[in-house]
């Protein structure tokens, strides 16, 4: 009985097959292969033993069926320690598949694709995979289960070093086998409840399944009475926070991460070299500057009480000029890009300080979750930026050239601060932060309190508001403050009367017609 070994191999992704085949052949193995697969690999010289040869019946129903049949799934399942199962597959004459590499049809990638119609996605519902995949982890004592092709060459590896895979390779691999067909189920789920009456996909499916893999065990959670993790998306999109590296420091805590991606968001989205500040979920400095040194400066000055323990993140690779600006101060957590040497070099001494290189990308999450009580709030991400054109000018002065483009970065800025805010900004730089307040009105006067403090002026401002003004009264101190112009969404029934107040005022406003509120 021992005198094959099999190794099955049927995979719509054929990156790696070819070299997969040839090795586990070398070592002696008889390669199963299926339709597509078994052709491809015989073209590229290989011999394969068509799975047709080992159930003794052809593939039907276009392919449909072609693995679903006891001498392929007996001879994956057989407990190798059960003579029982030994005896039952000599009466047979089904052989030992010791090797099953095996990725499903596409089918993300296929109702992801314009014009998909139901019938293309049920075509792409793969059966004998899954069900291969599962017949294989489920019996990892004895078999390895391949799903991924970046675990090609370490299977290979350990094989030709060892004659078998160890157990624990076995059940790391059968557990991303049963997470893949999770995930797989989970996708076709969450698209065909997705489908209405007409078969219209709709934007959220009636039955929504995620998976999120383990990144890293975090110390505690907000406080240190709660556990926590942290999972990141099986693929993250470039540009995201859970792709980043971390060059140095101590481990990265719970609200480390949280505050690292506010910053981060904050940032990346915008085009001049910038810095963030951002604590306790808040910016508490943003600028932009000639270079990214400058605009740490910048953003530094708006607030240097708050920014103390901060987390700082830049949109451009950190030099040695920034990165000594940076180590004059204590700070929790350093992104960029990338860090040159030197800069690696200076910032080395200060051990505790984390270092996170994030690779630029426009990447967004597809939906933003709130845990409730029993329960998930879901949304699609806040990624809908003000363009110019945009913006609607209701006041009798309309705001200069350099006015709009305060505007605009203050805009950008209150997008990334807790409601209720007001950002005030002048040159690219923020003066003024007030956040999370219940009442507007004691935002816009947080924010004069700590351009005060932090001896800023703002006067000649510019103003955003998340959301529009229900009353004139934080329009009156906003302008009060400093501002020249304002920017917020409208919408409110007292429209009339706060564009009234802006005239009165001499100022220029304008209404963008969206709102950022961020809770």
């Amino acid at each position: 009985m021992r005198s094959v070994r099999y190794a099955l191999i049927s995979v719509s992704d054929k990156s790696g097959a070819a070299e997969l085949a040839r090795s586990l052949a070398r070592l002696g193995f008889t390669i199963v292969s299926t339709g597509g697969t078994a052709r491809a690999l015989g073209e590229q010289g290989i011999g394969v033993t068509e799975v047709a040869s080992v159930t003794g019946f052809a593939e039907i129903l276009d392919g449909r069926v072609k693995t679903l049949h006891p001498a392929v799934h007996a001879g994956i399942l057989a407990r190798r320690d059960a003579p029982e199962h030994l005896r039952a597959l000599a009466q047979h004459a089904i052989g030992l598949i010791d090797v099953v590499a095996v990725n499903l049809y596409p089918f993300d990638a296929t109702v992801a694709r314009p014009g998909c119609t139901l019938q293309d996605a049920i075509e792409n519902i793969d059966v004998g995979g899954p069900a291969m995949l599962r017949s294989a982890a489920k019996n990892h004592a004895s078999v390895t289960v391949i799903v991924d092709p970046a675990d090609y060459p370490r299977v290979v590896d350990e094989l030709q070093s060892r004659g078998a895979t160890s157990a624990s390779m076995r059940r790391e691999l059968a557990i991303k086998a049963f997470a893949h067909t999770a995930r797989y189920d989970g996708a076709i789920s969450s698209y065909l409840s997705s489908l209405d009456a007409d078969g219209q996909r709709e934007a959220f499916p009636r039955v929504l399944t995620r998976q999120w893999t383990l990144r890293q065990p975090m110390r505690y959670g907000e406080n240190p009475h709660q556990q926590a993790a942290f999972y990141r998306d099986p693929a993250p999109g470039p540009g995201l926070l859970a792709g980043y590296e971390q060059l140095q420091g101590k481990e990265l805590s719970y609200n480390n991460v949280a505050d690292a991606d506010a910053a981060w968001e904050c940032v990346r989205g915008l085009q001049a070299p910038a810095c963030a500040i951002v604590k306790h979920a808040n910016p508490c400095g943003v600028a932009t500057g000639v270079d990214v040194r400058s605009a740490y400066r910048l953003a530094f000055a708006t607030d240097p009480t708050s920014a103390f323990g901060g987390i700082i993140a830049f949109n451009r690779e950190v030099g040695l000029d920034c990165a000594r600006a940076v180590a004059e101060r204590f700070a929790e957590v350093v992104i960029a890009p990338a860090f040159d040497a030197a800069a690696r070099d200076a910032l080395a001494s200060k051990a505790n300080l984390r270092l996170l290189s994030v690779q630029p990308g426009s990447a967004s999450n597809d939906f933003d979750f709130k845990r409730v009580g029993g329960g998930m709030l879901v949304q699609t991400p806040d990624v809908a930026p003000t363009q110019r054109p945009d913006l609607k000018v209701v006041t009798r002065r309309a705001p200069s050239e350099a006015e709009l483009d305060d505007l605009r970065f203050a805009w950008h800025v209150v997008q990334y601060v807790k409601s209720n805010a007001i950002v005030f900004a002048r040159g690219g730089a923020t003066v003024g932060i007030g956040a999370g307040q219940m009442s507007r009105l004691d935002s816009a006067r947080i924010a004069t309190i700590k351009a005060g403090d932090a001896g800023l002026t703002l006067t000649g401002s510019a103003a955003a508001s998340d959301g529009f003004f229900p009353f004139r009264d934080a329009l009156d101190a906003i302008v009060e403050a400093g501002a020249r112009c304002v920017i917020q969404p409208g919408g409110s029934l007292r429209d009339p009367e706060v564009i009234a107040a802006a005239d009165q005022h001499g100022i220029a406003m304008v209404f963008t017609g969206e709102r950022h509120f961020r809770h």
